[in-house]
């Protein structure tokens, strides 16, 4: 019955992110079957943590994420969770050997976020690698499916891609970050004095973090090859109009990329990799 048990928990995971993130859920599927749970996994763990900090504000959040972290280490010291994303996390955690020091790190950005508001440099980076970058190295420790050489030396292109990924969703939620929650992730800008030279440094520091993470993801385990760089694509897609438009409308709407737009960037995916360009 354990087997039934693993499964519908992992399939719960599934159903979480199908339901947040219609992106990560194409390119979860484009991904071998292999990968899907695992990775369904890894995103219901951290969604669940980034929903405490970010929505749950008619309750204590510092007291449900303490206890969402106790019962992280509970459930992975001792094998099982009676919470279906916490036993999908920790099944994914002992299969592939995830290091402790990345949950570590994730938990600790999702801390950061019920203390700061506003963000220095060391703040910034250690945010951006603990909610971000290592999300990208708990995934990369599944595609390589306990190759350390294939791990190491992708390592630098996985925390740059989950580096570029935060950043523009950073760009992206500026006003709902510092309306509804009053946080400024960027060091140094202010979002009532927030300007056209502001926006282009900040933008020429994704574009190198995107352009860092490009070769890591075609040395990627061709597997998780397709996936990744659908994932890639997508935020490059979306970066690209967050960058033609103007400041005061950053400051003032969501930028989105419409379904069928993903979809035409699933189908562009798909072809470069039957055609072996991928």
């Amino acid at each position: 019955m354990m087997a039934l048990f693993n499964k519908t928990s992992l399939e719960c995971s599934k159903l979480i992110t199908e339901h947040y993130s219609t992106s990560f859920t194409l390119g979860i599927k484009t991904l071998d079957r292999k990968f899907h749970l695992p990775i369904y996994a890894i995103y219901g763990f951290v969604r669940y943590a980034d929903e405490i900090v970010d929505t749950f504000h008619d309750y204590d959040k510092k007291t449900l994420l303490q206890r969402f972290k106790y019962d992280t280490y509970q459930a992975i010291e001792e094998g099982i969770s009676l919470n279906p994303i916490l036993q999908s996390f920790q099944l994914v955690v002992s299969q592939y050997n995830i290091e402790h020091e990345l949950i570590e790190a994730f938990l600790k950005s999702m801390e950061m976020d019920l203390y700061y508001q506003d963000y220095d440099a060391n703040g910034y980076n250690e945010y951006i690698y603990g909610s971000a970058e290592v999300v990208g190295l708990m995934c990369l420790r599944v595609f390589c499916e306990g190759n350390l050489a294939e791990f190491e030396r992708l390592r630098h292109s996985a925390c740059k891609l989950g580096s570029a990924f935060q950043k523009v969703n950073f760009l992206r939620d500026l006003k709902s970050d510092f309306v509804d929650r009053g946080r400024t992730y960027f060091p140094g800008v202010d979002f009532n004095d927030f300007g056209y030279d502001a926006k282009q440094l900040i933008e020429a520091d994704i574009q190198h973090d995107f352009d860092e993470a490009y070769t890591g993801i075609m040395n990627l385990p061709r597997g998780a090859r397709m996936g990744v760089y659908l994932a890639y694509i997508y935020y490059q897609t979306l970066f690209n109009k967050i960058k033609r438009l103007s400041v005061s409308r950053i400051q003032n709407e969501r930028v989105r990329v419409p379904n069928p737009q993903k979809f035409a960037l699933l189908a562009q995916t798909y072809l470069k990799y039957r055609l072996n360009v991928l």
